[in-house]
C-alpha cells in the first residue's frame, strides 16, 4: 500500500466499533498518517455482546487508548424524545434509528477530540452512505478546526477480503470472516438490516434477517394491553408505574418484540442520491410513536395538528440529512415543544400480531366533548346554525357559478 504521509496530524480520535472496517482503520491511520490513534466507542444501547472486549480489541489493533462513553440517556432524552413529539417518520415509515443516534455519537466524538487535543477525527463510513454526511456535518458545526479523515474515500481496499488481507499483513487478529451476510446497525432504538437477499427488492426478507423481534405469525395469540402516560409530551410512566428514559424504552422494546411490533421493509432514498433497501425493527419506538399520535388526536386542534405533521416531515428530512446542529432544527424543536405543552394524558394500546393499536386515550386537555359530538339531543349545538355556516363557506363557489355559468 502506498503511504501518503500527512505530517500535520499527530493525534486522531476514531469512531470505533470493533468491526472489520474500524479494526483495519486503526493500523491504516498509523501507517498513512504516522499518528497516535485513540479509539472512541459510543454506547448507544447496542448491547453487551457488541461492547464486550472492545477496549482490548482496539488496543490490539494499535490504538493507544480506548474510551467507551455511555450515551444512552442523552440518546433517549435529547434525540428520541423530541423526535417522537414531532412525529418524525422518514418517507412515511422509517423511525430513523440510525439517523437519530448519529448526532449524539458525533458530538461525543468531537468533545473527546477537543478534550484530548486531537488534530483530527476519523470514521468508518463509506462514500456511498448517509452516515459520512451526518458525522462530518456535526464536526463542521461543532469544531470546524478539526480535520476529518474518511479512509473509505482514500484507501484502495474495496472488499471484505481486502480488509482481511490487510489485517493479516499487520498481524492484527479479527473475528470477522467472509461469511457475513448482512450489514447491521443496532442501538437502543432499533436494529437495521441490509445486504444478502435484501439487495434484490423482489425477494422477501427471510426470517434470518430479523433478530430483535418475533414474527407476527409466531407472536402470542392473545392480545396484550399497555398504557403509556405522558406529561407535556414526555413519556413518564408505563402501565401506571413511573419510568422514563432508557428504562421506559427497554420495557417497551421487550413488549413490542414479544408481539412482533415494529418491523418494516422499505426502499428509501438516500441523501447521496441512490436508493437502498433496508429492513428495520423498532418495537418499543413504534409503541411510543403510536401512543403520542393517539394522544395528539385528543388535544390538538386541526391547525395545530397539521402544523405538527408538517414539522414532522421537515424535521425527518433534516435529521436524515445530518443537520441536527443547525438553527432551523432548534427552531423546529422549539415549535414542537410548544405544541407539546398540552400533550399530557394516558393512552392505552393493544399489542397483537405485529400491530400496536390505540384503543383508549384520556387527557385533562382533551378538546373532545361528548356534549358536542353526540348524535343524541343536546343543548349546546343548534343544527340550524349550520345552514348559515355552509352558505358562507361555499360563497366563493356560489359567486363563481353565478358569474361564470358554473364553469370550474
Amino acid at each position: 500500500m502506498t503511504t501518503s504521509l500527512n505530517t500535520s496530524i499527530k493525534k486522531v480520535v476514531l469512531a470505533y466499533s470493533g468491526g472489520l472496517d474500524t479494526s483495519a482503520i486503526v493500523p491504516w491511520l498509523k501507517e498513512n498518517y504516522d499518528c497516535e490513534v485513540i479509539a472512541f466507542v459510543a454506547d448507544v444501547g447496542q448491547g453487551a455482546e457488541e461492547l464486550e472486549g472492545v477496549e482490548e480489541k482496539a488496543i490490539k489493533s494499535g490504538a493507544s487508548s480506548c474510551y467507551v462513553v455511555d450515551l444512552k440517556d442523552e440518546f433517549v432524552n435529547d434525540l428520541i424524545a423530541p423526535a417522537m413529539q414531532a412525529g418524525v417518520l422518514y418517507e412515511g415509515e422509517y423511525l430513523m434509528g440510525t439517523a437519530l443516534a448519529r448526532p449524539v455519537i458525533a458530538k461525543a466524538q468531537v468533545e473527546l477530540a477537543l478534550q484530548l487535543g486531537a488534530d483530527a477525527v476519523a470514521h468508518g463510513c463509506t462514500g456511498k452512505g448517509n452516515d459520512q454526511v451526518r458525522f462530518e456535518s456535526t464536526v463542521a458545526a461543532l469544531a470546524p478546526e478539526l480535520k476529518i479523515i474518511a479512509p473509505w474515500r482514500e484507501w484502495t481496499m474495496r472488499s471484505r477480503q481486502d480488509l482481511l488481507n490487510y489485517l493479516a499483513s499487520k498481524n492484527v487478529a479479527t473475528t470477522a470472516s467472509l461469511t457475513k451476510i448482512y450489514s447491521r446497525d443496532a442501538n437502543l432504538w432499533h436494529i437495521s438490516h441490509e445486504g444478502g437477499e435484501l439487495e434484490d427488492p423482489w425477494h422477501a426478507p427471510t426470517e434470518q434477517v430479523w433478530t430483535m423481534s418475533v414474527s407476527p405469525e409466531q407472536a402470542p395469540d392473545q392480545a396484550e394491553e399497555v398504557t403509556l402516560s405522558f406529561d407535556q409530551g414526555e413519556l413518564v410512566a408505563v402501565n401506571g408505574e413511573p419510568v422514563n428514559g432508557v428504562a421506559a424504552l427497554e420495557q417497551l422494546n421487550a413488549l413490542g418484540s414479544k408481539h412482533g411490533v415494529g418491523r418494516i421493509d422499505i426502499v428509501e432514498n438516500r441523501l447521496v442520491g441512490m436508493k437502498s433497501r433496508g429492513c428495520y425493527e423498532t418495537p418499543g419506538g413504534t409503541i411510543w410513536y403510536q401512543a403520542l399520535r393517539g394522544l395528539e388526536q385528543l388535544v390538538l386542534d386541526r391547525a395545530s395538528l397539521r402544523f405538527r405533521q408538517e414539522l414532522g416531515v421537515k424535521l425527518a428530512d433534516l435529521l436524515y440529512d445530518g443537520q441536527w446542529f443547525t438553527p432551523v432544527r432548534a427552531a423546529m424543536v422549539a415549535a414542537v415543544q410548544s405544541l407539546a405543552t398540552v400533550m399530557t394524558g394516558d393512552v392505552r394500546l393493544q399489542l397483537y400480531k405485529g400491530q400496536a393499536t390505540v384503543v383508549g386515550r384520556r387527557s385533562p386537555f382533551s378538546l373532545y366533548s361528548e356534549a358536542f359530538a353526540t348524535f343524541e339531543e343536546d343543548e349546546v349545538y343548534n343544527q340550524k346554525d349550520a345552514a348559515g355556516f355552509i352558505r358562507l363557506f361555499s360563497l366563493s363557489s356560489r359567486i363563481r357559478a353565478l358569474t361564470q355559468g358554473g364553469k370550474p
